[in-house]
């Protein structure tokens, strides 16, 4: 009666579904490198304020142009870096999501 579970439950179809498995997490785990070896840039004001940040959500740089530092309004300044900075971090995360494969229900993060 048990007889007709060859191998155990699933036989060679559970061996061909660890492989795709393991397939989707090696191809998973270089877009996750691909994407941290990127730079993402976001540019603010007009050009005024751009700022860079790799996949790891790591700033790599501010660039400021002189017409838009003005004493007397600094919070508009931080309000363009924190604009520009807030950018880079939505383009990272997009790019990672859009970047994940569409697993079936129950099997997603």
């Amino acid at each position: 009666m048990y007889n007709n579970f060859r191998g155990g439950f699933g036989g060679g179809n559970m061996q061909n579904l660890l492989k795709q498995a393991q397939k989707m997490q090696e191809e998973m785990a270089q877009k996750e490198k691909e994407i941290e070896e990127s730079t993402f840039t976001s540019s603010v004001g007009g050009g005024m304020v751009e700022a860079s940040m790799n996949g790891k959500y790591e700033l790599l740089s501010i660039n400021i142009k002189k017409e838009v530092i003005d004493p007397e309004d600094p919070e508009m300044l931080a309000d363009l870096v924190t604009s520009a900075v807030n950018s880079c971090v939505e383009k990272v995360t997009t790019a990672k999501k859009d970047n994940m494969p569409n697993l079936p229900n129950g099997m997603g993060f």
